[in-house]
């Protein structure tokens, strides 16, 4: 699914965010990204999601060569990727059900009907179908978390990316977010998600990826996922 080849990135100031990374994921797999500060964790999903083109190196995800991916072609490459951020991003002026939807509208390439089974499906499956009309002010901050997940997910992708998504939440209502990614993960979904809560990624029991100063940690070689 997720393919890094000598991959490295450097930034115009001169930081060096990844160095020679050598990455493979598999497809339907769960794994876990962790490292300190700085190691490199968002630069790597950032490059996954073409926020951002490596100095060197080659990236293949899902089969496709994104060095070769530009124009037209980068939109229709998202569909396939669910995002999910530590601060949720959404928009306290419109509801829960406007803010899951959003994405999809935004396509143009899903009539309203449908759009309202996906968002539906979205918020039944993390929990807050009943809070549809509600605004994200109304709402705990795991909450907000979970629509931010359902909005990732509206689209059905088929790699779901998360940066820090637990970050901003106390332990109890992180172990619950993580537990609602490792639903997604078991009905076919390809995870990867980073976070610095390396005590609950042991607790999760899933292969993990460490990035230390922008290189991978040796101990990743075992585990990188399945199959």
């Amino acid at each position: 699914m997720i393919r890094f080849a000598e991959v490295s990135m450097r930034y115009p100031g001169g930081h060096e965010a990844l160095k020679q990374v050598d990455l493979h994921v598999q497809q339907g797999a769960m794994v876990y990204l962790t490292g300190g500060s700085g190691s490199g964790k968002t630069t790597l999903l950032r490059l996954i999601l073409l926020a951002e083109r490596p100095t060197q190196g080659h990236i293949v995800v899902n089969g496709q060569n994104l060095g070769k991916l530009t124009g037209k072609r980068i939109p229709l490459y998202r569909r396939n990727i669910g995002f999910t951020y530590q601060d949720h991003r959404l928009l306290n002026e419109r509801t829960v059900f406007d803010n899951v939807a959003l994405p999809l509208v935004v396509t143009g390439h899903y009539r309203y009907q449908e759009i309202k089974k996906r968002v539906h499906a979205a918020l039944d499956k993390v929990g807050l179908l009943a809070k549809e009309r509600a605004f994200p002010v109304t709402l705990s901050g795991g909450e907000q978390q979970r629509v931010g997940i359902a909005r990732a997910v509206a689209h059905r992708p088929a790699l779901l990316l998360g940066d820090e998504p637990t970050g901003n939440l106390d332990p109890s209502l992180s172990w619950e977010i993580m537990k609602l990614y490792e639903e997604f993960n078991r009905v076919g979904v390809t995870v990867l998600l980073a976070s610095h809560e390396f005590d609950m990624i042991k607790r999760m029991n899933k292969p993990f990826i460490v990035l230390d100063d922008g290189r991978l940690s040796p101990q990743t070689d075992k585990a990188e996922g399945p199959g």
